[in-house]
């Protein structure tokens, strides 16, 4: 392929890129009387489910916010439960982008990376209203989150990649295994239970084998929320080091997804 052609196919994948996005964000409630409204409802339906049934009946707590003083339970959860959300919704829209643009990707020559990339814009924006409706909520609640909102977009961006990393591998995977679907419904499940969503990390310290604390910390979506719960619930910064930490877990996931896309990408029209 020559030069030219490289840059007219660049080209063409940002304006189907562009067009994707569009697609995404105007029928995502189309027709839909309370329209994205249902992004925050959703959520705070999960919010309000988990706070009754570990909140009132098993008394769970949440810890005091370093600097902010929060000791609310809900919003201890939001803080966790929104990105995780964006995790969810991230790989599974990204696992059915090729799947379900089956007659595209079989009948036009285009970069199929495209097709999980506006996916994964697409739930960042969703995501992006949701955090900042929760930074105004933290905000009045007292937290000094703002003195470090420059770090939230970072963390997004971050958080992003990573999962953006796991939806390209899981897109071209699914495409050989419908399997895939399935399981990872299951993967999702155990995965949020085993991640500080809904209990701060202090409550398995010593209730638990050593080993099981040591893997969990090797949990990058731990990390992650912690990050979030960092600057909006405690209102302090993130550590240099966990930045870090977040970016080598982005990068990683990223150079693997696209590995595995690529690799198993060359059958694709055959398969769909």
């Amino acid at each position: 392929m020559t030069l030219r052609e490289q840059i007219r196919r660049g080209v063409d994948a940002r304006e189907l890129l562009w067009n994707l996005i569009l697609r995404e964000l105007r029928t995502k409630y189309r027709k839909s009387f309370l329209g994205w409204f249902w992004s925050l409802l959703n959520p705070l339906a999960t919010v309000a489910i988990y706070s009754v049934v570990f909140g009132k009946l098993f008394d769970a707590t949440a810890p005091q916010g370093v600097k902010s003083g929060i000791t609310t339970y809900a919003v201890y959860l939001m803080c966790a439960i929104l990105p995780w959300n964006f995790f969810g919704l991230v790989t599974n829209l990204g696992m059915n982008a090729l799947l379900g643009n089956a007659s595209l990707v079989k009948k036009v020559a285009f970069q199929r990376q495209t097709l999980v990339l506006a996916q994964v814009i697409f739930s960042l924006v969703q995501f992006a209203i949701e955090i900042a409706l929760l930074f105004v909520v933290v905000s009045a609640l007292g937290s000094p989150a703002w003195k470090h909102l420059y770090q939230l977009p970072i963390l997004m961006m971050l958080f992003a990649l990573f999962a953006g990393g796991i939806g390209f591998a899981l897109s071209v995977m699914y495409v050989y295994f419908r399997d895939l679907g399935y399981l990872w419904q299951i993967v999702l499940q155990v995965w949020f239970f085993a991640t500080p969503i809904i209990y701060s990390p202090d409550l398995i310290s010593g209730r638990v084998p050593s080993w099981v604390e040591k893997l969990s910390e090797l949990n990058p979506i731990y990390h992650f929320t912690d990050g979030f719960r960092t600057v909006l619930y405690d209102g302090i910064s993130v550590s240099p080091m966990l930045f870090l930490q977040l970016a080598t877990s982005a990068a990683i996931s990223t150079a693997l997804g696209l590995y595995v896309f690529r690799r198993m990408s060359r059958r694709l029209a055959e398969e769909l």
